[in-house]
């Protein structure tokens, strides 16, 4: 068995079913709680590969100047070593932005309002070519909870995914690190939390918090079908046994998103 590093950047989004995934496919998993005082690496030497979580924070630096959190300078440089070295990385949502914009990326408060509950993304031709979203449906099931956006892609990142309201649901940087905006490790007490700490925004959007609850928790079994799958391809790349994990000109660049702007 090898280890993968996991950032829990909110006590609120921890691995849950991400985790029963990625160790049911073999991998042991260190959790760094960086918001309880933990402290990150300075390599990943030690490490298989990356998996960095979501969290209520803002990826991007408070109007004093400040960073979102504490730490995530330090994250989004871990980042940067991750992609330089070819480490393989898997960052959801918060985690996708911080990817994204430690490259160069944008990320800002969406004028597009908050995404929250079941949803469906929609694949771009790039993923065609991709070892993790070559065997994704072409409109999986996903669930969303966000309020940010990535409005800039970095330079060379390669879309793999996007909605008609955000056009960025997921890319790849290099060979070997993938971000996806939307949730794959929810299960039904994570939202029930997230419900709860969220009802201030629930109330303005016109959601009924228990409706956002039952829809989503009525698809988790078509998250998992898709997702599950997905987690154990990154997690047989990580151990280096993922057949055809080498893409042919991994740097394609961006193209429109498939749904539309």
């Amino acid at each position: 068995m090898g280890t993968a590093l996991v950032i829990e950047n909110d006590p609120n989004d921890d691995l849950s079913r991400l985790g029963e995934w990625l160790t049911e496919a073999g991998l042991e998993l260190t959790v760094l709680r960086p918001h309880a005082g933990d402290a990150l690496p300075e390599s990943l030497d030690d490490y298989l590969g990356l998996i960095v979580l979501g969290g209520d924070q803002n990826a991007y630096a408070k109007p004093d100047g400040a960073p979102g959190a504490p730490w995530f300078p330090e994250l989004e440089g871990l980042l940067r070593k991750a992609v330089r070295n070819r480490v393989p990385t898997l960052a959801l949502c918060l985690g996708a932005q911080l990817l994204a914009q430690a490259h160069g990326g944008l990320v800002e408060r969406s004028t597009s309002g908050p995404e929250i509950g079941p949803g469906l993304v929609g694949k771009r031709d790039a993923a065609d070519t991709d070892p993790l979203f070559k065997w994704v449906p072409l409109l999986p099931d996903v669930i969303q909870w966000h309020r940010d956006e990535i409005t800039e892609l970095p330079l060379r990142a390669v879309l793999l995914a996007a909605s008609s309201r955000y056009p960025v649901q997921a890319f790849r940087l290099g060979d070997r690190a993938w971000g996806l905006q939307f949730h794959i490790e929810c299960d039904t007490a994570m939202i029930e939390h997230w419900v709860a700490d969220d009802a201030a925004t629930l109330a303005e959007l016109g959601f009924d918090p228990e409706a956002v609850v039952y829809a989503t928790a009525g698809i988790l079994a078509d998250v998992e079908e898709v997702w599950q799958p997905f987690a154990a391809r990154f997690a047989a790349l990580m151990r280096g046994e993922l057949p055809d994990a080498d893409i042919p000109d991994a740097g394609t660049g961006r193209t429109l998103p498939l749904l539309g702007q």
